[in-house]
């Protein structure tokens, strides 16, 4: 495609994020960093960008202690005449956390940016700088776009392995330089509590980096900031924040295994004192907003929300979307009327409206479930459904009309250019979707792409339900149940839109980069 190299990128980081590696939270318990006796501020997390556009974007921290966030931003690494922006003041109340908004930035330019810590009681005296870098959105449609996608970190008790060197996927996923990355949720496992070491089969023993707050399940707002501080416990994944921009989205996992609006936790599952997933889902969200740069929820914010599109220049709009917040309890899923489902009626038509107003040549449905594959979510009286799908072949029942309501509308609209990705079942397949195959017609074929886990316990293929004619055309799966990363089975994917003829490549590909799969579509097409 037409993008083009930017060796500059890496060299900045190769000597900033030297720097930052100095910064490293000891791997036992998340103390402070040792530097951080002389009494200035550190910034041991790193820092992240996310939701950039073409002249915008938020950079993120955390403090050690109250501190001024101040970022300074250049055109070149050697950072001569930074333009200096003065951020929030950080402290308790955010977990030491905020986000500042850069704005007024060049279109399709690299920015470099570095964040600094300053004494609230005495400005002069500030902590080492964290470097970063990420470019700003393009508005000019040869440049084209490439991002990544993937999902699930630190779940079923395999978390940092330091043996195996952390979470090494982030390693090949900034090989690729990729202008974003999508997060589709489970970006923790607050319901994971994390051993020191588990035994694998066969022989051989997995050791985890273990912290206070990764003991037991996630009940406290405490708890739940350590679940998110500790995936920035790996080297990796903050060299990789500090490279590529993120676009994160929530799943069940930030909360609880396959949770929803206004359940209630039984005696059968006694790790938990505090019953009301209501109650424990505000304090997620509340550690979710706080550890993470998003434009619709900011740190301390008691308002906000997870959907949002994000306008990638002329090439490209990202849907994402909460599949979690608004949606109606699991069940058999066999109603003939759903006005909720899994979206929410006010979600479903902001989708649509949306959708209508893009004008984007491409239109990427950012799912953190699965459409057409059963995800069950078992109870002791009756199988009930966690996703869409509930393994019923015929007509639309449950939650599935939502979504035939939402097919149908593409459809007789003519929006072109849309295509799903999730992940959440821990594998990698490529899924088509075509009427002739399906008990509901009234739709244009189109693909969904799944990809995942970047770090936890990957899973056989789940099965197909063929309401919307789906066919697997690739997967890649084990046999086994929760096979570690050991194993393999760690997967991401690409999206590489080229700039010239507007196709979009799918790459599915493997923990160190391979590709196993590969798709290009046309643009300007209703189906595909």
């Amino acid at each position: 495609m037409s993008h083009r190299p930017l060796p500059a990128r890496r060299s900045v980081l190769r000597g900033s994020l030297a720097a930052s590696a100095a910064l490293a939270l000891p791997t036992a318990l998340g103390a402070a960093p040792a530097f951080a006796r002389s009494g200035r501020p550190s910034a041991g997390w790193g820092v992240q960008a996310g939701d950039v556009t073409s002249d915008s974007g938020l950079v993120w921290v955390r403090s050690d202690r109250p501190a001024r966030m101040i970022v300074e931003t250049s055109a070149t690494e050697s950072f001569r005449s930074p333009h200096r922006l003065h951020g929030p003041l950080l402290g308790a109340d955010t977990d030491f956390t905020g986000t500042t908004r850069l704005r007024g930035l060049p279109s399709g330019e690299q920015i470099h940016y570095r964040v600094l810590l300053a004494d609230p009681d005495d400005p002069r005296r500030t902590g080492e700088p964290v470097t970063g870098t990420f470019r700003t959105v393009s508005r000019r449609p040869r440049d084209g776009v490439r991002f990544l996608w993937s999902g699930d970190l630190a779940g079923q008790g395999w978390g940092i392995n330091p043996d195996l060197g952390g979470y090494r996927i982030y390693n090949a996923m900034a090989r690729l330089d990729p202008d974003f990355f999508l997060c589709s949720g489970d970006n923790i496992y607050a319901d994971g509590p994390l051993t020191a070491t588990q035994a694998l089969p066969g022989g051989g023993v997995w050791r985890n980096i273990t912290t206070e707050e990764k003991s037991k399940v996630a009940e406290t707002l405490a708890e739940y900031r350590g679940n998110f501080r500790y995936n920035l416990l790996d080297e990796n994944l903050k060299r990789f924040n500090a490279q590529v921009p993120s676009v994160i989205q929530w799943d069940d996992h930030e909360v609880r295994n396959n949770w929803y609006p206004g359940e209630l936790i039984t005696d059968s599952d006694p790790r938990y004192t505090e019953k009301s997933v209501d109650v424990l889902a505000a304090r997620a969200r509340r550690a979710f907003g706080e550890y993470f740069p998003l434009s619709t929820l900011r740190p301390g914010a008691k308002e906000g929300r997870v959907q949002r599109v994000l306008h990638q220049g002329p090439l490209l709009d990202v849907f994402v979307l909460d599949m979690r917040t608004y949606r109606n309890a699991n069940s058999p899923g066999r109603q003939t009327v759903d006005p909720q489902g899994i979206l929410g009626l006010e979600q479903l038509e902001w989708l649509k409206r949306e959708l209508s107003r893009s004008r984007a040549v491409w239109k990427v449905i950012a799912a953190d479930m699965p459409i057409g594959l059963v995800v069950p979510d078992p109870t002791e009286s009756r199988p009930n459904f966690e996703a869409v799908a509930q393994g019923d072949p015929g007509v639309p029942l449950g939650r599935e009309l939502q979504i035939a309501e939402l097919l149908r509308f593409v459809k007789h609209r003519r929006i072109t250019g849309t295509l799903w990705l999730t992940a959440d079942v821990h594998h990698t397949s490529a899924q088509h979707y075509q009427p002739s195959r399906a008990a509901f017609t009234d739709f244009e074929p189109f693909w969904e792409f799944v990809s995942g886990p970047l770090n936890a316990g990957a899973f056989p293929a789940s099965a197909l339900d063929s309401t919307f004619g789906p066919e697997r055309v690739f997967v890649k799966a084990p046999t086994a149940s929760n096979v570690s990363p050991a194993g393999g089975y760690q997967f991401f994917g690409e999206v590489d839109i080229d700039g010239h003829s507007g196709e979009l490549t799918v790459r599915l590909r493997e923990q160190d980069g391979t590709v196993l799969f590969t798709r290009t579509l046309q643009p300007g097409r209703v189906g595909q």
